[in-house]
């Protein structure tokens, strides 16, 4: 098992798909590492009854505070960065919107392409795919999209923010070793990190954007109508930090 899946996991007991996993898991050798960030309901008991199942495949993670996704997903990078067994790192959302199936289509395009170094699955809708999202979040998703790609990255990136990326261990040392300044909008910041050290060029080239085949947007989300009106703040501390 070369490959660990990040599940940051908050507040989400009645919302975790249990027997998903449990069925996932149970044919498949990819590693699991379920993060519990500061739930205040049974989310942590939950998370180790799977890993009582499957205590070779699945690792828990628990943190007593509410830290947010991006410091729940670098915190887990860490201990996992330094495991000589694991060569690939990626994470996918707890509810599922991009269902486990596709974590193969994800793999074999990267283990079967030496380029490719970080792969994130794009929600593109299209004939042969099928992404089901509320008009409203796929408009505002389009602007926001717009406005990295030509203001921050200053390449043609499509979407950033799908919740299901794999990359090599190995090419991302260091980039998750300070915390980020950004929560919701990470993603970016991670484009950014390794722009900063690696350069345009290997975006342009180790980076790979994979159209889903699937993806449907789940209720209860934890990204509200009111963090839309903190982006541009993000951005623009994005865009000071990070400049280049």
């Amino acid at each position: 098992m070369n490959t660990c899946i990040i599940i940051p996991c908050y507040n989400e007991f009645d919302r975790l798909p249990v027997s998903e996993f449990l069925s996932y898991i149970s044919i498949n050798e990819i590693f699991f590492c379920f993060v519990n960030d500061g739930s205040s309901d049974d989310t942590l008991a939950l998370l180790n009854s799977i890993q009582t199942k499957f205590p070779e495949k699945v690792t828990v993670i628990s943190s007593e505070m509410n830290a947010g996704k991006a410091e729940t997903i670098r915190i887990a990078v860490l201990q996992l960065i330094i495991n000589p067994d694991i060569s690939f790192i990626g994470f996918f959302d707890a509810d599922l919107a991009t269902p486990l199936s596709e974590i193969s289509f994800l793999l074999r395009k990267i283990k079967n392409n030496d380029s490719i170094d970080l792969i994130m699955g794009s929600r593109i809708k299209r004939l042969g795919g099928v992404i089901k999202r509320k008009y409203s979040r796929f408009l505002f998703g389009r602007i926001f999209a717009t406005i990295v790609s030509e203001y921050l990255l200053k390449l043609p990136i499509y979407d950033t923010q799908c919740g299901a990326k794999i990359f090599r261990k190995n090419v991302f040392i260091n980039i998750f070793d300070e915390p980020f300044i950004t929560n919701w909008i990470f993603d970016v910041e991670i484009l950014l990190r390794l722009k900063e050290k690696y350069g345009s060029k290997f975006l342009e080239k180790n980076v790979y954007e994979f159209p889903l085949n699937y993806w449907e947007e789940k209720g209860g989300s934890k990204i509200k109508f009111i963090d839309f009106f903190k982006v541009p703040k993000d951005i623009i501390n994005l865009k000071i930090k990070y400049k280049n």
